[in-house]
């Protein structure tokens, strides 16, 4: 099924991706699949565990990826979100897909060849979380929007420097429509990218609105990147951007635009977001408040368990974790100690390390909890394992393990088998990183 999005790019791409053929390229898939497409090994409907597959092998879960696809939906709509999900967790086409049909505004991307690859795929509205003054890139990006009067791109600007290299690339393209750019207000000193100050954020949209190439669209940030971050100095710094906006506004910066772009949100704190946007008072337009939190899709064992808001607000609901990671033990070297064939380029390990979660007997006996075993270290291609008496555990065992922080998850592997509960596998995600 193509994106409902518009007709940029190949509407049958995705469709495409299920005439791949299974190969050498994708690990973890059955060898007896070689030569078949992705779309025939998808129909075959084979079991995780007994379907040939080979360790080790990441799998989604099905059901829970459902599940977190439709809390965002409903929490961004119960409270008055406009949703763009960061594609860069996953660089999936086909979640994207999902996110847009459940109710996503569009996906929100880091660098051009993450734009590349949603415009390939027929996503239509793009918000690029950073500062874009790669004139090749521009250049891209002015093509597609003269292209396309469908396409939606929006970008950060946090420059005046920024500002005159924009603008020097597009007008030497000859572009014809200008881009949206929103002013991004740093989340402090020390913080990642943004302007520092308010008077600097108006020399910034001083800059934009001096050229025909830009246009200022609103005002954006990232409040995960507060400086000693809690729910206090979160909110505050939102209230700072909130402020921004209408200053912008009452000094007509906005004028001839259709709405007011303002936006924030990663995946610790849409709580607070959510909160401070339901305060923004009535502006000149109606006001897009864009959420942007993208680990959600496939949520975490670790990071974000740890730091998402329905921990503060439970009645909010509750995500899940999708992912798990199976290796199988290889080496049983002590009573203490056990290694599986999954290390680094297997798992998220740059916040985390895999949580060591159930056992699969070799023998085929039923799946048992991974009492007494903890994933100490991974080296490049083994987990290290610390076992104590309680650990029932042999060689040739297959050990499913939670991973912490999608976003360096998904990035290692290129297809990923989408699994039922018994393990049937009825579909497979092609990431593009």
């Amino acid at each position: 099924m193509a994106l409902d999005t518009g007709t940029a790019g190949d509407r049958d791409a995705l469709a495409k991706l299920g005439e791949e053929h299974v190969d050498h390229r994708f690990k973890g898939l059955p060898p007896d699949a070689y030569g078949l497409t992705v779309a025939e090994l998808a129909g075959q409907r084979r079991n995780l565990f007994t379907g040939g597959f080979t360790t080790p092998v990441l799998a989604l879960s099905a059901e829970r990826l459902e599940h977190n696809l439709r809390l965002m939906e409903t929490y961004s709509a119960r409270h008055g979100l406009a949703f763009a999900p960061h594609g860069k967790t996953s660089m999936a086409p086909q979640l994207f897909q999902r996110q847009i049909e459940h109710g996503a505004w569009g996906i929100t991307l880091a660098v051009p060849h993450q734009v590349r690859v949603a415009r390939a795929f027929g996503v239509q509205r793009v918000f690029l979380a950073n500062e874009l003054v790669d004139a090749a890139a521009l250049r891209w990006i002015s093509s597609e929007l003269d292209a396309d009067p469908d396409f939606r791109f929006v970008c950060y600007v946090d420059s005046v420097r920024g500002v005159e290299l924009m603008d020097a690339a597009l007008t030497g393209a000859g572009a014809s429509r200008p881009v949206d750019v929103v002013v991004e207000l740093a989340a402090g000193e020390g913080a990642r990218t943004g302007v520092r100050t308010e008077a600097r954020c108006a020399a910034v949209a001083d800059a934009v609105a001096g050229v025909r190439t830009l246009r200022l669209a609103g005002v954006a940030g990232y409040e995960g990147e507060v400086p000693d971050a809690d729910t206090g100095k979160v909110r505050a710094w939102l209230r700072r951007l909130v402020a921004l906006a209408v200053d912008f506004d009452g000094a007509g910066r906005f004028d001839g635009l259709e709405e007011i772009v303002v936006s924030a949100g990663g995946s610790a704190w849409f709580d607070a977001v959510a909160d401070v946007f339901a305060e923004v008072p009535d502006l000149s337009l109606p006001v897009l408040k864009l959420l942007r939190s993208g680990a959600y899709v496939s949520h975490d064992d670790g990071h974000y368990r740890e730091l998402t808001p329905f921990n503060r607000v439970p009645e909010e609901g509750a995500l899940e974790p999708a992912f798990r990671l199976w290796s199988q033990v290889v080496s049983r070297p002590s009573p203490g100690q056990a290694f599986t064939n999954a290390g680094k380029r297997d798992a998220a390990y740059d916040l985390h390390l895999p949580f060591a979660q159930v056992v699969r007997p070799a023998d085929g006996g039923p799946e048992r909890p991974a009492t007494g075993i903890e994933v100490t270290g991974l080296s490049d291609q083994h987990a290290w394992l610390r076992t104590t008496e309680e650990a029932d555990l042999e060689v040739g065992d297959w050990l499913g393990a939670g991973l912490s922080h999608p976003c360096t998850s998904f990035d290692k592997w290129q297809l990923i088998p989408v699994a039922e509960a018994d393990g049937t596998v009825v579909d497979y995600i092609r990431t593009f990183f």
